[in-house]
């Protein structure tokens, strides 16, 4: 396989991943720019590389506010939400030193959430450090995890992050502790998709032949 077929190829995975991680903000519910995001691979080379071929990732990186469906569902978080920060990493190895230099840069710049996106695996290590840095709110993702939108598949149901008040008023509506609620792994793919926290609750609607729409519900941990 030529260079240029490569690095063709690794256009269109970037193109992809660029595109779902879009997505994915959207529907945790940040807005863009009209069209941010969904552009024609054409158009993606045209403004991301330099030779109309190999996409530059250190251009890909892009912020994004909640928009005011946001901020009123979770006016009771505290803290409320704020904007996140994505940026996609080439490296050939990723450890600690650069899961560091992001959370002090989304700390520096006042980020409420960074989604950090690597090209290669990241070491276990780097994963152990995460809790470390908090208060940052970090996430990591592969690359090769946003090649396809998972929650656009037709066999995954639609899944909708509760609000604090509708996670209160559900429980009371049930007379149930948050604990004895179905559960779901705050790694499940989903669950990293919308960004759950541990505690929160998600609505899961799925189809049914015979009752239609019907929702149950997961408490994340």
């Amino acid at each position: 396989m030529s260079s240029q077929s490569e690095s063709e190829r690794e256009t269109v995975r970037l193109w992809r991943a660029y595109r779902t991680v879009h997505e994915m903000c959207a529907d945790r519910g940040y807005e863009f720019e009209e069209g941010e995001g969904m552009e024609p691979l054409d158009d993606f080379k045209r403004k991301f590389s330099m030779n109309g071929i190999s996409v530059d990732r250190n251009l890909l990186a892009f912020s994004a506010r909640p928009s005011a469906a946001m901020l009123e569902k979770h006016a009771d978080r505290s803290p409320p939400p704020g904007t996140v920060r994505v940026e996609f990493n080439g490296d050939s190895n990723v450890g600690i030193r650069q899961l560091r230099t992001f959370a002090h840069f989304i700390t520096e710049n006042n980020f409420a959430t960074g989604i950090f996106i690597s090209a290669a695996n990241v070491t276990p290590s780097a994963f152990k450090v995460i809790p470390s840095l908090l208060p940052t709110v970090l996430e990591v993702f592969q690359e090769q995890d946003l090649l396809v939108n998972i929650t656009r598949h037709e066999l995954v149901p639609k899944h909708v992050l509760l609000s604090d008040k509708e996670k209160k008023a559900l429980l009371e509506r049930y007379r149930v502790k948050e604990t004895q609620l179905p559960r779901i792994q705050v790694t499940d793919p989903v669950a990293k998709y919308l960004g759950l926290k541990r505690g929160q609750v998600v609505k899961i609607i799925r189809q049914s032949v015979t009752a239609g729409r019907y929702a149950s519900y997961r408490w994340a941990i």
